[in-house]
């Protein structure tokens, strides 16, 4: 898009904004791109976000620029009247889209009945609604990457094993840092339900076999090469990464711990992330007193369905009282997905 167009849409989302004042709130996602992070009234990560949407009583619209999950949580925990829209249109996180339901159920069951019921559910807060729903039927429970940790302690003070969706990574890190033994953890892998099964006879922890493409593109040998770049450098990824990579850095955390790591390094510091570029980026900028890098760049596509004319058309929609992309979540599924989204808010 030319500079000139640019300009007029970003002229158009302001006066869209000013038109509808304190009845619509824009939530933007860390990994958005400048262009839209730009109009924030609130930046965070997908559950501060979402919480953030709740808190919101006075707004009538809930615009949240990030993806299809993200979305949805927010509108279970805002108020029926309130209307969350999706500017995107559709923004689906590919790690949430490799359970369903009916996968989750199968695995549920088998494993059930191998160890008698003794097993409890825990989903990242990166799943859809209906598998939250799942927890939440089965008495478990939602998880960020800066909770997982607790929520497995949780979990396993409550039965003697569990089963963790949709992320391996994040599962297989958070279990060994309690010090669940490597052996003990087990993929589940919904193409093959028999040999999974056999592998999590001895299992304690049984994670989903998906991933997020954006934190596996990250390996041991980037480490390797930034540390020979950049002498002295410190490095930070997301648990979401491999366990080898995770355990080459010298710190791992989520969205808003390596936002803190970064902001609380001394001037001079070098740092390299490993996360989402957008992030890396604006970070990099917001510290000119050190020097941030990425890794190596990785974008996240979902992230980036966002833009400044999808933005405005869905401002747009508001103001003419017919809004567009409006996330809907039915009751029952709400109901569910609720009680596990407040089981982690208890803890």
């Amino acid at each position: 898009m030319e500079d000139k167009e640019l300009q007029a849409v970003f002229q158009d989302i302001e006066k869209a904004k000013t038109d509808l004042g304190s009845d619509v709130v824009i939530l933007v996602h860390h990994y958005q791109r400048d262009e839209v992070v730009r109009f924030a009234d609130f930046i965070g990560d997908s559950l501060e976000l979402s919480r953030e949407a709740a808190a919101q009583q006075h707004a009538r619209y809930i615009v949240f620029c990030g993806v299809n999950f993200m979305a949805e949580t927010a509108a279970m925990l805002c108020a029926p009247e309130q209307v969350v829209l999706l500017p995107a249109g559709d923004a689906p996180c590919p790690m949430a889209r490799m359970v369903d339901v009916e996968q989750a159920e199968e695995a549920w069951d088998r494993l059930s009945e191998a160890w008698d019921a003794d097993l409890i559910p825990i989903t990242y807060q990166n799943s859809t609604a209906g598998v939250k729903a799942f927890c939440g039927r089965h008495g478990g429970a939602v998880c960020t990457s800066s909770n997982a940790q607790r929520l497995f302690r949780w979990a396993l003070s409550q039965k003697g094993h569990l089963i963790f969706f949709p992320d391996e990574w994040l599962g297989t890190n958070s279990a060994l840092a309690l010090g669940i033994p490597r052996q003990e953890i087990v993929a589940w892998d919904p193409s093959d339900v028999e040999g999974s099964l056999a592998r999590s006879r001895m299992a304690k922890v049984v994670v989903w076999k998906g991933y997020c493409h954006v934190h596996t593109f990250f390996t041991v040998e980037q480490v390797q090469e930034v540390r020979a770049r950049y002498p002295g450098v410190r490095v930070i990824v997301h648990p979401e990464c491999p366990v080898d990579v995770v355990a080459a850095a010298d710190a791992y955390g989520s969205t808003s711990q390596i936002i803190r790591f970064v902001q609380d390094a001394p001037p001079g510091s070098v740092i390299a992330i490993g996360t989402e570029i957008n992030m890396v980026a604006r970070l990099g900028q917001e510290h000119p007193d050190k020097t941030v890098v990425p890794l190596t760049r990785s974008l996240c596509g979902a992230m980036y369905r966002t833009t400044p004319v999808g933005l405005r058309d869905a401002l747009l929609s508001c103001v003419a009282g017919r809004p567009i992309n409006v996330v809907h979540v039915d009751a029952e599924t709400r109901k569910w997905a609720n009680i596990a989204l407040q089981r982690m808010l208890s803890l």
